[in-house]
């Protein structure tokens, strides 16, 4: 806000925006909600009137995506004074991705995402994990075998409300509410779909194949639907924040390596929800829990690399031989780190064929490989690897 007109906090309905635009705003802005029905139909029949009218001064403009051509009328404002810090926008569905505004203000805003709260924000620690990871360092930790703990965090999840909530039965429920007034109402701002109940299941498969490589074709025919209509759907979800696809790590000298995305819920809670998966039946089902921990461990970094002063992407790892490596993060020089995940607490050489296949085939771009499990110590492998109790995630 110190250098640039306009700034969108963007992320999913009910994790903070709303709240944390309220502490940043005072008196001498004008604040504006979208919520606000004769707000939006006012902004709606004439969105450059709308923004040409609003009083002199700073304007923060809540649920943008509710009126998203109001963002082409703010790019007109913004051309005629660009002083820094004018408009504060948020935004509960990605409105850029929309075709008619997503140019509107290119140069002119920086978008901000705002995640479900980390597991370093709910335990009140800052995040060290990937400092060390990047830096060559094993993570440490003095939390080891928190296989209770752990589960208590996967079905609850990172949404603020539920977290607040006493009864372990009240978080699904504000998780199934919270899936319908989105379907219903959010939605609808983005596009008008044919299938609202095949948008309902879609969303039911994303919670089942969290963690594994998206097949839309397979996905459109659990559906009824075809390819490319499943994946616009899917497209859809993503836009609100609910899932994301993050992309196959490959070297362009290795063709064995498989190209296919995939696909993680952005908050286990609300997977566990759509599952009917309880804390009981989790510690009982080690397979579940598995691929529910993958999904936790991919959020957790994607959160905490906000952090790090240096852009890093994430993608995962699966060769023909099928092969694997839940995370590769890579670092703006080209340099990669490989994370797996393992919800046992036992150690096996073969744990690490994945890591060590990715070693190989990074080269002299491998920085490290950290196999993350649920035991209580840190164990090098040789050849930057390491075995970490997964507690380092946040502490």
């Amino acid at each position: 806000m110190a250098d640039t007109p306009v700034v969108f906090i963007m992320g999913a309905r009910q994790v903070g925006k709303t709240t944390l635009v309220k502490d940043l705003i005072d008196e001498t802005w004008q604040y504006i909600t979208f919520d606000d029905l004769a707000q939006a139909e006012v902004a709606r029949a004439d969105p450059v009137g709308f923004i040409r009218n609003l009083p002199p001064g700073r304007i923060a403009l809540d649920e943008v995506q509710r009126v998203p051509d109001t963002l082409v009328a703010i790019k007109q404002s913004v051309d005629e004074d660009r002083t820094p810090g004018r408009f504060l926008l948020t935004g509960s569905a990605n409105a850029l991705l929309l075709p008619r505004v997503s140019n509107a203000l290119v140069g002119r805003m920086e978008a901000v995402r705002l995640a479900t709260l980390s597991e370093c924000e709910i335990a009140g620690s800052k995040p060290t994990f990937l400092d060390a990871l990047l830096k060559g360092e094993a993570p440490k930790t003095e939390e080891t075998r928190i296989r209770d703990h752990l589960v208590r965090r996967i079905v609850t999840g990172c949404f603020p409300e539920p977290l607040l909530r006493a009864s372990e039965k009240r978080g699904p429920a504000w998780h199934r509410q919270y899936l319908n007034t989105l379907i219903q109402r959010d939605l609808g701002d983005l596009t008008r779909i044919g299938h609202v109940e095949a948008m309902s299941k879609l969303l039911r498969l994303t919670a089942i194949l969290s963690g594994q490589l998206v097949n839309l074709a397979e996905l459109g025919g659990r559906l009824g639907l075809n390819r490319i209509t499943a994946g616009r759907y899917l497209g859809l979800l993503e836009q609100l924040f609910l899932v994301e696809r993050i992309p196959a790590w490959h070297a362009s000298e290795f063709r064995r390596l498989v190209k296919t995305p995939k696909m993680h819920v952005v908050d286990t809670g609300m997977a566990c929800a759509l599952r009917g998966i309880t804390r009981r039946r989790l510690l009982r089902n080690p397979v579940e829990l598995g691929s529910l921990l993958e999904s936790f461990v991919y959020n957790e970094l994607r959160k905490q690399a906000v952090w790090v002063d240096e852009p890093l992407t994430f993608h995962h790892y699966r060769d023909k031989d099928k092969v694997e490596v839940d995370l590769v993060i890579e670092d703006a020089s080209g340099d990669c780190y490989g994370v797996e995940v393992k919800a046992a607490a036992s150690l096996h050489a073969r744990d690490f064929t994945g890591l060590k296949r990715l070693r190989r085939i990074a080269g002299e771009r491998f920085g490290m490989g950290v196999l993350l499990y649920d035991g209580d110590h840190s164990t090098s492998f040789g050849d930057g690897l390491f075995a970490v109790p997964i507690g380092a995630l946040w502490s």
